[in-house]
């Protein structure tokens, strides 16, 4: 290749290293961002499918062989992570809305909560573990099973806990997710057939903006409304965005009690893809057919979604020592991750 060809091919890999070794202070400053550039985020929506569609390539694309056999071997982990995201947490938020009287105090608000609890992780679950140096192959393998299940538990429990207000078609739902996931997962595997395992992992950092740039599709397509809401109401915008984080600390708090036996640092893991629902799919299975409080709180909801990894990185990154030492690995001085842990670069 002519030198002046390669240079030009290396600028945009360069860009994208930097924008990857930002990790998740880009992915908060995608937040504001958002609120920053409403029609910019008009210019996203019709894009929403095809940057899920990218975020599953990548993350099937870099999975962790040898931590994918680990956890296929014990497979009780996965069923167990499986049934308290996808049924669990559902259930308990469906009974502590009814107890507390939140469906006739403000049914909007009890519809957006239970579309967030029957909702599957979120698809870019995955890329925001690995920005964290957490187990994202855990995360992958959950997420997958979980989603498979959604298109026969959200219907029903929407219906058990609100009743026939939403039209959510199970079979609909289920063929375009077997779509993404089957085509997402073959995708990835022929690129990891022509370029190898090892060039990916190297290939890290430019991965990981390329990441960045993707999640930036998800918030920029939702944050649009959020500053008009905001200018109209600020200290009602400012309540229910407080609750938003507090929804999201209840179920990070307790997916880490719960799974604290299997360690610290994959229990953390696991806590991040509980509490990162996919509320987008939910829009999309309802045709956006909600009232103006439930799009408002779903926006809201990604403040914590995005905001969290940069805040508990610190965390993250001790869990992540701790268990380098316990296994006897060495630790980078620095970012405190281990030179050769087992887990998705």
């Amino acid at each position: 290749m002519p030198f002046n060809l390669h240079h030009a091919a290396a600028v945009p890999v360069r860009a994208l290293a930097w924008l990857g070794r930002q990790g998740t202070r880009a992915i908060a400053a995608l937040v504001f961002v958002g609120l920053a550039a409403p029609t910019l985020g008009a210019w996203m929506k019709p894009f929403l499918g095809e940057a899920i569609f990218l975020l599953l390539c990548v993350s099937f694309m870099r999975v962790d062989m040898a931590s994918l056999r680990a956890n296929l071997r014990r497979p009780g982990i996965v069923i167990a992570a499986t049934a308290w995201t996808t049924l669990a947490v559902p259930l308990i938020v469906g009974v502590v809305s009814l107890a507390v009287g939140l469906d006739h105090r403000s049914p909007d608000l009890f519809l957006a909560l239970m579309l967030q609890a029957v909702a599957s992780p979120m698809m870019a679950a995955p890329a925001l573990a690995a920005l964290m140096g957490l187990d994202a192959t855990l995360v992958l393998i959950t997420l997958v099973t979980s989603t498979a299940l959604i298109p026969f538990t959200a219907p029903l429990l929407i219906f058990i806990f609100v009743g026939p207000v939403l039209t959510l078609s199970p079979l609909a739902l289920g063929l375009k997710l077997a779509a993404i996931l089957g085509g997402s997962l073959l995708v990835a595997a022929a690129i990891r057939r022509i370029v190898g395992g090892a060039a990916i992992r190297r290939h890290k950092e430019p991965i990981d903006g390329f990441n960045v740039i993707v999640l930036f599709v998800f918030v920029a397509a939702i944050m649009g409304s959020v500053t008009t809401s905001f200018l109209a109401d600020p200290a009602g915008v400012i309540v229910l965005a407080l609750f938003a984080f507090v929804v999201f600390a209840a179920l990070l708090g307790a997916t880490l009690l719960i799974f604290r036996a299997i360690g610290d640092e994959r229990a953390l893991a696991l806590g991040l893809m509980v509490s990162q629902r996919n509320m987008g799919l939910m829009l999309a299975a309802t045709d956006g057919a909600l009232p103006g409080l439930t799009w408002l709180y779903f926006a809201l909801a990604q403040f914590p979604i995005y905001l969290s990894p940069q805040l508990l990185k610190p965390l993250a990154r001790r869990l992540t020592v701790r268990s380098a030492e316990a296994n006897g690995l060495p630790v980078e001085a620095g970012d405190g991750r281990p030179r050769s842990a087992t887990r998705v670069r």
